[in-house]
């Protein structure tokens, strides 16, 4: 890689530029700006991972990536979804340049200005939020594509994603936080609660989803008109699914509290923003599937944040965690959910939902 680097900026135009790597993180992949001539560009770096294949129809026969429908190394998914994006008059970054078997791309420079900095620098978070909420409106105008520009297929989010996430929870979090292994039975009855959960979920119109559409990935850009105010840089793992998801994905933030006021105030941006394209929804409907889809979402957080701590030695995300279940508290709460509020309270009780006896201990 360190030999592939310099040819593809020289054949890029940029071999003459200075580069400064960006700070990681929870993936793999890592970022570099680069700055020549008054220009920047950054240079994103996407290692080979075997696991990214296309997505089947089995947990078994092939890896989690695949089965969650993650894009893993495909950085070729990147650069199609970004044209996609940007055909909707959404700011997605344009692609200079592109090797994607080395796992490469030159690509626009949004600048600094994340959601997060802007709000701890001032900036007014109904604003931003609104913002965010009216560029989902706009891409949720139109029905996902079958195909990404380059004949790229945009997967599914079905039920066998969704499953394959939820058990996360039970092979990463659950038995740190329990000190022991879970049962057949307890694994069984997880998966016949989230499939008769998932089964509920409304199917019938998915769009384009992000899946993490939040604060630490969305940048603010003042500069530009209406919904291109709202920078976007993370989608590579885009599927087609339920509308809620995004939605909630910035109003659950897993790194950033959201109020329940804010997150009101942004769903309803996101309602008026559809129903001013004609496009109304049934709001008692999709408040279920947000809930739905919210549940789904942090519970595959609380999972993939043990996994760090444990596979990856990334500690740091344990901290995180009472934020998640403030959320989860929150989202199973709703009727719908009733059953899998239930078995969460007699299987892990609130005292150990934080895993304390391991945030205490040195990093």
């Amino acid at each position: 890689m360190s030999d592939v680097i310099p040819e593809f900026l020289r054949a890029a135009g940029w071999g003459a530029a200075t580069m400064t790597p960006l700070p990681g993180d929870a993936s793999a992949r890592r970022y570099a700006r680069l700055a020549m001539d008054g220009k920047s560009a950054l240079l994103m770096i996407q290692p080979p991972d075997p696991d990214a294949a296309p997505a089947g129809d089995t947990e078994t026969r092939q890896g989690y990536n695949a089965v969650a429908r993650l894009a893993g190394a495909d950085c070729k998914r990147f650069a199609a979804a970004a044209d996609h994006l940007r055909a909707q008059g959404l700011a997605a970054p344009e692609i200079y340049a592109a090797d994607h078997k080395a796992g490469l791309l030159l690509i626009e420079d949004f600048g600094d200005r994340l959601f997060t900095d802007a709000l701890a620098a001032g900036a007014d978070e109904h604003d931003l939020y609104a913002g965010a909420a009216r560029a989902l409106a706009r891409l949720h105008r139109q029905p996902a594509p079958k195909m990404l520009p380059g004949d790229m297929p945009l997967h599914a989010y079905d039920i066998i994603a969704m499953l394959a996430e939820t058990n996360l929870i039970m092979e990463w979090f659950l038995p740190l936080a329990l000190q022991r292994g879970l049962t057949d039975s307890e694994v069984e009855q997880h998966r016949k609660l989230w499939t008769a959960a998932l089964d509920d979920l409304s199917t019938a119109r998915p769009v384009f989803v992000h899946r993490d559409y939040h604060a630490q990935n969305l940048l603010w850009l003042p500069e530009r008109d209406g919904v291109a105010r709202v920078g976007m840089i993370d989608f590579q793992d885009a599927v087609a699914g339920s509308p809620a998801y995004d939605l909630i994905s910035l109003t659950e933030d897993a790194r950033r509290a959201v109020s329940p006021e804010l997150g009101e105030h942004t769903l309803q941006h996101y309602l008026s923003a559809l129903a001013e394209d004609g496009a109304r929804m049934n709001e008692e409907q999709f408040r279920r599937d947000m809930a739905l889809m919210a549940a789904q979402r942090n519970i595959k957080i609380v999972g993939i944040f043990a996994r760090l701590f444990q596979r990856d030695g990334k500690r740091r995300y344990l901290s995180l965690l009472p934020l998640v279940w403030s959320y989860l508290d929150r989202d199973l709460a709703h009727p719908a959910l009733a059953d899998l509020r239930g078995f969460y309270e007699r299987l892990i009780p609130k005292d150990k939902r934080s895993v304390p006896h391991l945030e205490k201990e040195p990093a």
